[in-house]
């Protein structure tokens, strides 16, 4: 409806003028039933012009052309039709809108002649006529005008449209070929690496054994952490290759991270409140990842230390923490490092906050805190 509001004003304020001209004009003739319809089609059409452009500059046109030839309502008459010539012409109906103005400029200058008196009228019937001629002309220009600039701003935004779909294509390409480089690089490094710590860890273990010696639990964890190690790479560079196939790790796995602490020497405690939701990707891979490098950090600079791991959720927030009971901390600020930097961007890039800092009964403390109704 408000497309065609101002139309339906539009129709409104021509029959309000074409009554008041036919009433006060001082060449009008008598106002009748079918004068008084005329107008109202006349409105009704210049109402539903920008619906049907044609069909309200046909009425329009052969509305006012009756009602001048009946009334005598002068240059008024035209208001309407110059009205509908414009928007037939903006809707790109140039040819009806050139006719249309050529058949009422015409039916006027013959009813002008045919009622002129007598004396000297034909300078007057020229002026209105080129007054008339001059309006029309511009009604036309005007619509044609109008309807290159719509097409013209059109063009700009498809334009533009475009080169944003470039834009995004040529960043996810180079996404693309910057995850292949780094999963190439990942690939003929860590993955060397890893697997020749995980040979030699499974060669000392089965060493161990046959001998008749039980391996020493340092050794099992290190078997046990590597083996994890080359699932988890192998994960990520699934990822990297195609993200969108690749099964993600996420907070049901934390049980999984706490054995292998324990494996490790340092006891953990797991605790869960609240009722599990269906979490969101993103969060439940970044809560995995807060609990695993925050539990690598106690294994490694903790020294003798007991850990827990408790998870809190709630339906609008979940919220990780780590804490242990370790010595290791020397006085003085804490300066964070890679892994605390990369825990802070990923909690902080799905609108979450991240806290780590010595605990208040000693020790270190991890919080992290995820909004999980706004969740990017």
């Amino acid at each position: 409806m408000r497309p065609d509001l101002p139309y339906v004003l539009g129709g409104v304020t021509v029959g309000a003028l074409l009554f008041g001209q036919a009433a006060i004009a001082p060449d009008a003739g008598p106002v009748r039933p079918l004068d008084v319809a005329l107008i109202l089609v006349t409105a009704v059409a210049v109402a539903l012009c920008r619906r049907f452009p044609v069909p309200a500059l046909l009425v329009t046109t052969a509305a006012m052309l009756v009602l001048h030839v009946r009334v005598h309502a002068g240059v008024s008459a035209a208001f309407p039709v110059l009205g509908t010539v414009y928007v037939a012409s903006w809707r790109g109906y140039r040819v009806a809108a050139g006719l249309a103005s050529l058949v009422f400029l015409a039916g006027f200058l013959a009813k002008d002649i045919s009622t002129a008196p007598p004396g000297r009228p034909g300078q007057q019937i020229i002026e209105r006529t080129s007054l008339l001629l001059g309006w029309f002309v511009a009604a036309n220009v005007a619509g044609l005008v109008a309807r290159q600039r719509r097409r013209y701003l059109e063009q700009v935004e498809q334009r533009a449209a475009e080169a944003e779909r470039t834009r995004e294509e040529m960043a996810l390409r180079r996404a693309g070929e910057e995850r292949l480089r780094i999963a190439r690089d990942l690939h003929d490094s860590l993955t060397h690496s890893i697997s020749v710590v995980k040979v030699q860890a499974g060669i000392a273990v089965h060493l161990a054994r046959k001998q008749g010696e039980e391996p020493s639990a340092a050794l099992l964890a290190i078997q046990e952490a590597s083996s994890e190690a080359m699932r988890e790479l192998r994960a990520t560079l699934e990822v990297l290759r195609s993200p969108a196939d690749a099964d993600r790790v996420g907070l049901a796995r934390v049980n999984e991270l706490a054995e292998r602490t324990r494996a490790a020497g340092v006891p953990v405690q797991v605790t869960v409140t609240g009722e599990p939701p269906a979490l969101p990707d993103e969060v439940d891979q970044a809560g995995y990842r807060v609990v695993q490098e925050a539990l690598t950090n106690v294994a490694r600079h903790a020294g003798p230390a007991t850990a827990e791991v408790r998870l809190e959720y709630s339906p609008a927030l979940l919220t990780v923490s780590v804490t242990d009971d370790g010595g290791a901390l020397p006085d003085g600020a804490v300066t964070p490092g890679v892994g605390l930097r990369g825990m802070r961007e990923r909690v902080t890039g799905l609108g979450g906050t991240l806290h780590a800092d010595r605990g208040d009964n000693g020790g270190f403390a991890v919080r992290a805190t995820f909004p999980l109704d706004g969740a990017a």
